[in-house]
């Protein structure tokens, strides 16, 4: 099996700074895509930003300019560092992992646990 254990979340005033972690363990073969994703109660979750194993970003306009997402191959982790916060930016971020767990069998999504993130006024 397969855990993703988040960590970082918290409350900052606007303006501020909070950065996540999220790290892999389990039985692993390779890690593809990161992610995060942000949901709110009753909505949808959505993409906030991605990296490929090669380094290669996607992000939500919202998070642009402001979020930087960085990988570590060798400790299967993921980071979200959030920058110049804002109150829209409060919501529950998840982590993503589209892991292989042996070759050549297909990738398998896992989801962090959750950790809130509160940007007050």
């Amino acid at each position: 099996q397969v855990q993703l254990v988040e960590s970082g979340g918290g409350w900052v005033q606007a303006g501020g700074s909070l950065r996540l972690s999220c790290a892999a363990s389990g039985s692993i073969f390779n890690i593809n895509n990161m992610g995060w994703y942000r949901q709110a109660p009753g909505n949808q979750r959505e993409l906030v930003a991605t990296i490929t194993r090669g380094g290669s970003t996607n992000y939500a306009d919202s998070a642009k300019g402001r979020f930087t997402i960085t990988r570590d191959n060798a400790k299967n982790t993921v980071s979200l560092q959030m920058n110049s916060l804002k109150p829209e930016d409060t919501d529950v971020y998840y982590c993503h992992f589209d892991v292989t767990r042996a070759w050549p069998r297909p990738p398998i999504d896992y989801w962090g646990q959750g950790t809130q993130v509160t940007v007050s006024s």
